[in-house]
């Protein structure tokens, strides 16, 4: 399970404040989760995942101190920019990146809830789907939903996703979904944190690409 358990996401604080440095320094070993996905159709998701975390890498190497956190950032962009927030700057960016976890996070979870398509238990469309369902479809118009529609006929097998997840070890489903359950304690704590940080700020927003 190297991918996701060598760069663990570390315990929130109390408060639930989300270290930016530490933040940054997590995410960034995401973006190949989709490699294991093997549709290249995923690769929209993969690059702008990256893109939106250099994004907000470039905001917060400008004054770390002054952005420590993340609320920190979407705090000072919304006194900066003023009615252009929240659709602007790292705000922008963190608001579809937490979109893109979320969708991680629920395929992971509905694995490791063991969710499966009863016809085809070694497909992972069924917990594709309800990732893309619950994460992203509402933000994408119907060309991208129908694009996404396709890449979910080539899902790799779950025993194929698991090998690569591992990368490249040949490790039991138990096992593997064990070191899933251990990893998206501190995950899910990060996204769902970000996900309140925005309603409290009244930083979301709907639009759809």
């Amino acid at each position: 399970m190297s991918l996701l358990m060598d760069n663990q996401f570390g315990e929130l604080p109390v408060d639930k404040s989300v270290d930016t440095k530490f933040f940054l320094e997590s995410v960034a070993y995401l973006p190949p989760f989709f490699d294991c996905l093997g549709s290249k159709v995923f690769v929209p998701i993969k690059s702008d995942i990256s893109g939106n975390i250099t994004k907000i890498r470039s905001v917060y190497d400008k004054d770390p101190a002054k952005y420590a956190t993340l609320q920190q950032i979407v705090e000072s962009e919304k006194e900066a920019y003023g009615t252009e927030w929240p659709k602007v700057g790292a705000t922008l960016a963190l608001m579809w990146l937490k979109r893109g976890l979320r969708f991680i996070q629920i395929l992971l979870q509905s694995l490791a809830d063991g969710e499966k398509d009863e016809n085809n238990p070694n497909l992972i469309r069924v917990n594709i789907t309800k990732a893309y369902d619950q994460a992203l479809k509402k933000y994408h118009g119907w060309l991208v939903q129908k694009i996404f529609k396709a890449a979910l006929l080539a899902a790799p097998y779950k025993s194929d996703f698991i090998k690569a997840l591992s990368k490249g070890q040949e490790v039991r489903e138990e096992d593997c979904m064990a070191s899933v359950r251990q990893f998206l304690i501190n995950y899910t704590a990060t996204v769902d944190a970000i996900y309140e940080m925005y309603t409290m700020l009244n930083a979301e927003l709907d639009y759809s690409v």
